[in-house]
């Protein structure tokens, strides 16, 4: 359960108090995500979801996430948005974690999504990058290429723990990736961990963009390449052209991909396989065995790092050769 920080009643009902949302009703923790404390808050206006930032994110970059799901939703993308308090602050203070009030957004995530659902979030993800376009706040992509071998050190020596050949693929890879990623792609805003349970769909139509935590300006494509690993691949960890198509088919209705970008997709699909990689190893050896929340299995995108190996070009991904 994401409830990492309690806080009481008198507490939330002297926060609540600074907003314009009339009486508590009720509150309950909620159980899913990792990084922050979630709670679901319900006060005589509605339902709204209220965010206690943890330790784990960075303080100073709260003005760029809050700042930009403001920004997204004034130009048309459906995300939750931060409320600003009597003082017009969306941060504020409360159980001594920062903290925001953010609006409900109805839907749910899909376990098994469909080239339907790949589509969709094909085209939200470029209307998103988009939308982006003017956003003054930047923020360096602090788990881009540059952070992967950082964050390996920390935990290289202990590889073997989670299987005997990682140490050597992980070394491999970042050699060959450091060699040939691709520089000059158009940047922008984006999401950077727009997995299926950061999306929300009702009846099959998407509903909205959730949880901006990792957003940062990057390659756009980057963001692709993050979507087909998280998207595109069965349980059994095969790659399904059909949905890759269907979600560079989406994403290309809203914003064609240029000539470089098409030729970087294999490279970087690559390099997002690795960063999830490297960031689940890290929390699978270093997350407490009693701990709330369990870590994901790195080894599921060793399998997904080495289907990108064999890629030769955006076309294995699905794209058609007449796409614009």
């Amino acid at each position: 359960m994401a409830v990492y920080t309690e806080v009481s009643d008198d507490e939330l009902a002297s926060f609540i108090a600074a907003y314009d949302l009339g009486a508590l009703m009720s509150f309950k923790g909620i159980a899913e995500g990792v990084e922050n404390t979630n709670y679901f808050v319900h006060t005589a206006r509605g339902p709204f979801i209220l965010t206690l930032y943890e330790k784990r994110v960075a303080r100073e970059d709260l003005p760029f996430f809050l700042g930009l799901m403001e920004h997204l939703a004034g130009r048309g993308i459906s995300c939750p948005t931060p409320l600003r308090n009597s003082k017009g602050s969306n941060l504020n203070e409360l159980a001594g974690r920062p903290a925001t009030i953010i609006t409900f957004l109805e839907g749910f995530w899909v376990r098994r999504p469909t080239p339907a659902h790949c589509h969709a979030v094909g085209r939200a993800m470029a209307q998103m990058h988009l939308a982006g376009d003017g956003f003054a706040l930047k923020r360096a992509n602090a788990l881009g290429m540059s952070g992967w071998r950082p964050l390996y050190e920390e935990f290289a020596d202990r590889c073997s723990e989670i299987s005997p050949d990682l140490k050597a693929l992980i070394e491999d890879e970042l050699a060959t990736l450091s060699g040939k990623w691709p520089a000059g792609l158009p940047e922008g805003v984006i999401h950077a961990d727009l997995f299926p349970d950061n999306v929300f769909f009702l009846a099959d139509k998407l509903s909205g963009l959730i949880d901006f935590n990792f957003a940062c300006n990057d390659a756009l494509a980057y963001d692709i390449a993050v979507c087909l690993n998280a998207w595109c691949f069965e349980q059994d960890l095969a790659f399904n052209v059909t949905k890759g198509r269907a979600l560079l088919r989406g994403y290309e209705e809203v914003r064609a991909l240029t000539a470089a970008e098409c030729a970087a997709m294999p490279t970087l699909a690559r390099g997002a396989a690795l960063r999830f990689l490297l960031t689940r190893a890290y929390d699978w050896l270093n997350t407490p065995k009693d701990a709330l929340v369990s870590p994901k299995n790195p080894l599921e995108y060793v399998r997904r790092l080495r289907f990108h190996q064999g890629v030769g070009s955006i076309s294995d991904y699905g794209r058609e050769a007449d796409a614009t």
